[in-house]
């Protein structure tokens, strides 16, 4: 069991729910509300990432037969992933 990765899991549930659900868009780095086209997407689209991430996150700490390395680097780059999918389809 790695607490680290349970660690991390919880954290990115808790920004998948601030994000997706209570809309907290704030908490984006870098987000220009005027330069997005449609706020309520985006939103849905990154909370619903990060949600998924943390499970993952929270389910590799439990289970401790993934290395650490490979589940970050894999959430990482989902999420550099979803940075590009963003700034091509919802930016202007």
């Amino acid at each position: 069991m790695n607490t680290d990765l349970i660690v991390f899991g919880v954290l990115f549930l808790a920004l998948g729910y601030f994000i997706g659900i209570k809309k907290q868009t704030w908490l984006l780095a870098g987000f220009n509300e005027k330069r997005v086209k449609n706020k309520k997407l985006l939103a849905h689209l990154v909370g619903g990432t990060m949600t998924v991430l943390g499970a993952v996150l929270i389910g590799g700490g439990i289970y401790g037969q993934i290395t650490p390395e490979y589940l970050l680097t894999f959430a990482a780059a989902i999420l550099v992933g979803l940075v590009i999918f963003v700034n091509v389809k919802l930016v202007e």
